[in-house]
């Protein structure tokens, strides 16, 4: 019985309207937050979650799903009569434990009729391995999707530079591959012509940059405006990262579109364009939304799980793990993300389809290989040096450095999505990604390391130097072993290459913080690895060149005595990189299992636990949410966060609705007529209402929703001779006496859609024990009673509210503004 719910679909369609009009809502991205309660089921735009069940107590429960009964004694089923029970309207959380319990009298029927043909036998077959097709059918068609969107990327980002006259669909590098030049220069392949030298000018000179210099701005705008376009006019939600959204969804609440065809598609495209256009993002983050909505789309090609939102979530946990393992080249990393970051539950079972739906893809990726390197990933490197034990003071220092830039960055964002979203800078979505793309594009070409595609970037970070001429390879090295690289002093190109460095990270973070959370698809797990890389890079080139100095140093003697080189400093920037990403995500084994598996580094693990040890320390230190959960609370999405500990000493009685001496509002189980009922529905906006005994006798007979009485009056109605507004409404088991005269009208039956065996608490159970229940079970509300009679209800809402209200904090940040 959860208050303030059917204002949800005024909400929605206001919204909707809002926005074509410009105004920008939620946490910049473009999705509201809402009510508590229910969900929708028919247009591919479902979310999901997971979430526990155990048995309900209090007897039996009746299930009936979309008007079917379930009986566990007599597993028979009656006619679909009631079209719509069991569904949810949008921006409602799911009633887990009808969900889950539906599904296993659903089963169980189903294992009870194999036994009488053929037919059934297959039926029952395909039902028990329709969850692993169907993660199957996620895995490739998510492979598929994140390499088209890998080659659209790299050859648009080349765009801005030049063209390739033979082949137009080819990138720089792709291009080159078609002339006999035996090594590949990125800068002077002769195949590649630039912009200046497609209007005839050189390669170099003053009039050269400045053409390159417009065609960058022109290009990144043109970008920009495209995917933000497409965002505005026909995907709303394709905006953002998702993954704020996807972990609020996976927690069960219902956010109607999200997942669509048409989220789907603007969010592919528009992410192309948008890593395209030079803007410090990522795609990272969008492709776990884009393999959810894939997840969702072919759920519906299993009743199993297409119509049955609990179900559902165990296909979405194992596509957000196919969507980090496409992104980063990571299949374990991405079943661990899935567990650690995103899942609200991940049973056993679902720990297993994640894992194959994520090897499904990487095998897809890989396939196709879009980056023509044989990895899953652009920035594949591989060390060969061990550590050194003295490394760990630097290493840890990086955590902490990794940490405070993390804390830095999110909250500057935070301030910035909440003045954007509550100022007029939301009316102009559109207006504000252009002039971000402007203002970055224009600052971001006269430095090599921010005018290169940021990919890129962290691959030069992270690779070690060899016989290079690049600027941050520029040591003053006699080569007389290919294999073996001896210690030297850093050039003037090293030292110049600190500064653009610097002046790069500083860009890239101010520019990061205003442009997570415009109008376009954005991630940000490739800008916060390149906020640690450069200042890893630095540090590591700084403790190499210390060692050279000093090689007789207490710290380094021993450890770097031969000539040979001691410190790598590519290992610094992948070290600094996971220091960042720890802090703004607050990601521990995932991060440490996707670095080693993004860069190959499998003997840097202690490196790369110490550093997200220390960065995540040092995160919560200075700020207690990471940059997702500090959206979703940005957003007053109803997420109860498992990691969060309820440390109050307050009671059931005190977080109840209605207050003690109120009125609740209740339905008798056979005194109230229909005109009754139908007026307690108008004059309240609880989404469901206790059925008890009788008025002077409240004692708790169950628990009815809203819409399914909405439902079950309206089709009896419609298909019930005699129905009219003095029929008497009978939820008693087995029909209740009949109050209607022989001369009067009919009584009406409701009793299937009542659920028997809701969950209660008493009025002097510890509000501890209610958030771990709400929590652990994904309840909708519970009941409260005392020495059996019903006293009120706590529904999810109430127990953000009064968590917020405890932590001092508003309240009214839960509810759909």
């Amino acid at each position: 019985m959860e208050r303030f719910p059917l204002k949800a679909t005024k909400m929605a369609a206001t919204y909707q309207s809002v926005y074509k009009k410009g105004t920008s809502q939620g946490n910049g991205h473009g999705d509201p937050s809402g009510e508590d309660d229910m969900v929708n089921i028919n247009t591919g735009s479902q979310r999901a979650a997971d979430t526990p069940t155990t048995p309900t107590s209090h007897g039996t429960f009746q299930l009936y799903e979309h008007g079917t009964r379930y009986s566990d004694a007599s597993a028979t089923c009656e006619a679909d009569d009631i079209p719509g029970i069991g569904q949810y309207e949008d921006f409602h959380t799911i009633d887990w434990q009808r969900d889950i319990a539906r599904d296993r009298m659903r089963h169980r029927y189903i294992v009870k009729k194999r036994q009488d043909s053929i037919w059934d036998l297959i039926k029952g077959a395909h039902d028990a391995w329709s969850g692993w097709v169907c993660v199957l059918l996620v895995g490739i068609c998510t492979g598929v999707v994140a390499g088209v969107i890998d080659i659209g990327a790299s050859w648009m980002t080349d765009l801005k530079f030049g063209i390739c006259p033979q082949a137009f669909w080819f990138n720089r590098e792709q291009c080159c591959w078609s002339n006999d030049e035996i090594t590949f220069d990125r800068e002077n392949c002769s195949e590649w012509l630039t912009w200046p030298q497609v209007f005839g000018e050189s390669r170099d000179g003053p009039g050269a940059y400045i053409i390159s210099y417009l065609f960058y701005i022109v290009w990144a705008l043109t970008f920009a405006a495209l995917s933000a376009s497409l965002v505005r006019m026909f995907a709303p939600y394709a905006c953002g990262s998702g993954i704020p959204e996807i972990k609020t969804i996976l927690s069960g609440f219902i956010i109607r579109g999200y997942l669509g065809k048409w989220t789907l598609i603007i969010k592919s495209v528009g992410l192309i364009l948008s890593v395209s256009s030079g803007l410090s993002l990522g795609k990272e983050g969008p492709m776990v939304h884009i393999a959810c909505c894939l997840g969702n789309i072919l759920s519906y090609l299993f009743p199993k799980y297409g119509r049955n939102e609990a179900k559902k979530r165990e296909i979405l946990s194992a596509a957000a793990a196919a969507g980090v393992s496409v992104a980063f080249g990571a299949p374990i990393g991405g079943v661990l993300f899935s567990l650690e970051e995103v899942s609200y539950y991940f049973p056993l079972k679902t720990l297993w389809r994640s894992f194959f739906c994520a090897l499904i893809a990487a095998f897809i990726l890989r396939s196709i290989n879009p980056f023509g390197n044989e990895h899953l990933v652009l920035f594949y490197v591989e060390y060969n040096k061990p550590w050194k034990f003295f490394e760990l003071i630097p290493f840890v220092g990086l955590g902490i450095i990794g940490g405070c830039i993390a804390t830095i960055f999110i909250k500057a964002n935070i301030y910035w999505c909440r003045y954007r979203k509550y100022s007029k800078l939301g009316q102009y979505p559109v207006m504000e990604v252009l002039v971000i793309t402007l203002v970055t594009a224009i600052i971001a070409y006269p430095n090599p390391y921010t005018r290169m595609n940021t990919s890129q970037l962290i691959y030069l970070l992270f690779n070690q130097c060899g016989i290079s001429n690049t600027p941050i390879c520029d040591y003053k090295r006699n080569f007389t072993d290919l294999n073996t690289i001896e210690n030297a002093v850093a050039g003037d190109g090293v030292y110049r290459a600190m500064w653009l460095l610097t002046l790069a990270l500083i860009l890239k973070l101010v520019m990061t913080v205003f442009t997570f959370g415009i109008k376009v698809p954005c991630g940000l797990f490739i800008p916060s690895l390149a906020l640690g890389a450069i200042p890893g890079r630095i540090v590591g080139i700084g403790v190499e060149q210390l060692a050279n100095k000093y090689p007789k140093s207490w710290l380094f003697s021993g450890e770097c005595s031969s000539d040979d080189d001691c410190i790598t400093p590519g290992l610094y920037a992948m070290v600094g990189a996971a220091a960042v990403l720890g802090g703004v995500t607050r990601m521990t084994v995932s991060l440490v299992v996707i670095m080693f598996e993004l860069t190959g580094g499998v003997r840097y693990i202690v490196p790369l636990m110490a550093a997200a040890m220390a960065s995540k320390w040092v995160g919560d230190a200075l700020g207690k949410q990471g940059i997702y959960d500090a959206h979703i609370a940005l957003n007053g999405y109803p997420f109860l966060d498992s990691k969060d500990e309820f440390q109050h000493t307050s009671l059931a009685a005190d977080v109840m609705q209605p207050k003690r001496n109120e009125t609740l509002s209740v339905i008798t189980q056979d005194s109230m007529t229909v005109d009754d009922v139908e007026t307690l529905l108008k004059e309240t906006e609880h989404n469901g209402y206790p059925v008890v005994v009788s008025k002077e006798s409240q004692y708790l007979v169950g628990f009815v929703l809203r819409r399914d009485l909405n439902l079950a009056i309206a089709n009896a109605r419609r298909t019930i001779e005699g129905i009219t507004g003095q029929s008497v409404v009978i939820f008693a088991v087995g029909g209740g006496p009949t109050l209607a005269s022989p001369t009067g009208p009919p009584p009406l039956p409701l009793a299937r859609i009542l659920d028997l065996a809701p969950i209660t608490v008493t009025d002097q159970t510890p509000m501890e024990t209610v958030v771990d229940m709400f929590r652990k079970l994904g309840l909708r509300q519970t009941l409260v009673t005392h020495n059996g009679r019903l006293l009120g209800v706590i529904t999810k809402k109430d127990v953000l509210r009064h968590v917020k209200q405890m932590d001092n904090e508003d309240p009214n940040s839960v509810l759909f503004n």
